[in-house]
């Protein structure tokens, strides 16, 4: 597989698991504007997870157990600006997808507030996808 190839497949482009295609997946988007630790982006990423796949769950359950069947694929990717997040956000929830936004409470490396990253799905892949295909990965 090339380089361009693993890419893609890596940002969910080419999904594939045993058996076939991803059917659904769930995207957390990060600000890379924000000089956060490593740790710290870990735990932002994992409440953006959990919170929307919480939403999922409620509000969408066969999208959330269809994710959960498959595996619970999750991409991580990234923007450079609280105004590109917001109209992610702004894309995803106009389609009807499961969205969280993460704001941290302030008390280590961030002031109160700050909007650290998103989450979109778990949902269909194709939907997702119409949100998040032209970010890149995060590193």
């Amino acid at each position: 597989m090339g380089l361009c190839q693993a890419r893609r497949r890596a940002s969910g482009l080419i999904s594939r698991r045993r058996g076939g295609l991803f059917e659904y997946k769930q995207c957390i988007v990060v600000r890379t504007d924000l000089q956060l630790s490593v740790g710290k982006w870990c735990a932002q990423a994992a409440h953006a997870a959990v919170m929307a796949s919480d939403e999922a769950r409620l509000r969408h359950r066969s999208w959330f157990r269809g994710w959960s069947r498959e595996g619970q694929k999750k991409v991580v990717l990234r923007v450079s600006s609280l105004e590109e997040l917001l109209e992610l956000r702004r894309k995803a929830e106009e389609l009807g997808l499961p969205t969280s936004v993460v704001e941290d409470r302030g008390l280590t490396e961030v002031e109160p507030g700050t909007v650290t990253c998103i989450g979109v799905g778990p949902a269909r892949s194709e939907l997702v996808d119409k949100v998040t295909s032209s970010l890149s990965l995060f590193r």
